[in-house]
C-alpha cells in the first residue's frame, strides 16, 4: 500500500484513538506509559505481563481498558489452589441424557485479566499457555477456537514477595511486554484522590468496538519500516546474544540473550507506537522507546549479575546506548 494512502488512513483513525485514550484517562491518572503499552499490545494482538506492588492500579487499568473497548471481559484471581479446569472449563455429565456437555470457563472472553498470575502453580500456568499461543482451548477431546480479539493481561507482584512462584520461561516469552508499574508522583496522587471523589465507580463509556480493533490491527501491519530500521532492530536483539561484537562488556552478565520472538515483537510494537503517534512510518526512537519493555523479560542473567545486583534494565540501557542508530 502506498505510504500516502497509509498516512491518510492513520489520520482518519487518530480521533478514535484519542477518544479512547481520553475516556480511559478519566479513571487512570499518571500511568500514561502503561496505558500506551496496553493499547499497543491490543493493536498487535498480543499479551502483557504487568508487575508492581499491590495498590498501583494494575487491575484497574486492565478493567478500564476492557470497559472502553466494549468487549467481553473476564477476571480470574489466581490462587495456589486454582485448577486448570477453573480456567478452561470442564465436562458436565447429564444423567438423563447419558452424555457430557461442555461448561466453558472464564477464558472464553476477549480480554482476560489473570490477576496475580504468579500465585498459581505451574500446572495452571501451563493451561493458560495453549490459549495464549494457539488461541484455542481443549476440553476433553474437543478444541474450541477463541474469538478475536483475544488478549491476556496478567498482573503479578514481585517474586520477592511471599507466596509467589516464578513463571516458566516458555510462558514469559509469550508476553509481548513486561511492564513495571511504580508509585505515582505526589501531584498525580493528589489528582487520583480528587478523581475518586468525582467518579468513585471508576466507570467509562465504550468508545471502540471489536470491529474497530480488528481494522486498526490491519492498518498497523501496513505501517512502513525502513530497511535500516529493520536492521537496527535485529542488531539490538543480536547485541543481547553476542555483546562482544558491539564492544559491549556485558557478556559475563547474560546467560542467554533475547529470542527471535523479541525481534518480531519489537517490529510490531514499533509500528503500533508510530500508529498511536499518528505516523505512517517507524523511527529509530520508536524502537528505543519500546525496547526495554520488550526485552527485559527475555534476558536470562548469570549468577554474577545477581551477585553484583545488575538487573536486565541496566543491561538493556547499555545496549540501547551502544548499538549504532541509523
Amino acid at each position: 500500500m502506498p505510504i500516502q494512502e497509509v498516512s491518510d488512513q492513520v489520520r482518519a483513525k487518530a480521533p478514535l484513538i484519542k477518544q479512547t485514550r481520553d475516556e480511559i484517562n478519566k479513571v487512570i491518572i499518571g500511568q500514561d506509559q502503561l496505558l500506551d503499552r496496553l493499547l499497543i499490545a491490543l493493536l498487535c494482538n498480543n499479551h502483557v505481563l504487568i508487575e508492581g506492588l499491590p495498590g498501583l492500579a494494575k487491575t484497574l487499568a486492565v478493567t478500564t481498558l476492557a470497559q472502553a473497548t466494549g468487549t467481553a471481559f473476564s477476571r480470574v484471581q489466581f490462587t495456589p489452589d486454582l485448577l486448570p479446569g477453573d480456567l478452561l472449563g470442564t465436562l458436565i455429565y447429564n444423567p438423563k441424557q447419558g452424555d457430557f456437555t461442555v461448561k466453558k470457563g472464564p477464558l472464553f472472553a476477549n480480554i482476560i485479566l489473570a490477576d496475580e498470575i504468579n500465585r498459581a502453580p505451574a500446572k495452571v500456568q501451563s493451561a493458560l499457555l495453549e490459549a495464549m499461543q494457539e488461541r484455542q482451548i481443549t476440553i476433553g477431546e474437543e478444541s474450541f477456537g477463541l474469538e478475536e480479539p483475544f488478549m491476556v493481561l496478567a498482573t503479578q507482584n514481585p517474586v520477592e514477595q511471599e507466596g509467589t512462584y516464578p513463571l516458566p520461561e516458555a510462558q514469559v516469552d509469550r508476553f509481548m511486554f513486561k511492564l513495571k508499574v511504580t508509585y505515582p508522583s505526589k501531584e498525580e496522587e493528589l489528582a487520583i484522590m480528587r478523581a475518586q471523589a468525582v467518579n468513585p465507580a471508576n466507570s467509562v463509556t465504550p468508545t471502540i468496538t471489536a470491529t474497530d480493533i480488528l481494522e486498526l490491527r490491519r492498518l498497523n501491519t501496513t505501517i512502513y519500516i525502513d530497511p535500516a530500521v529493520e536492521e537496527y532492530i535485529v542488531n539490538l536483539v543480536d547485541a543481547t546474544r553476542h555483546p562482544q561484537h558491539y564492544n559491549l562488556a556485558i557478556d559475563p552478565y547474560i546467560q542467554y540473550g533475547a529470542s527471535p520472538r523479541a525481534t518480531i515483537f519489537l517490529a510490531q510494537a514499533a509500528r503500533a507506537t508510530a500508529l498511536l503517534a499518528g505516523r505512517a512510518y517507524v523511527t529509530p526512537q520508536d524502537v528505543k522507546n519500546i525496547g526495554p519493555d520488550v526485552l527485559r523479560h527475555r534476558l536470562l542473567l548469570t549468577y554474577e549479575a545477581e551477585a553484583e545486583e545488575i538487573d536486565a534494565d541496566a543491561l538493556i540501557q547499555q545496549v540501547l546506548a551502544t548499538v549504532e542508530v541509523p
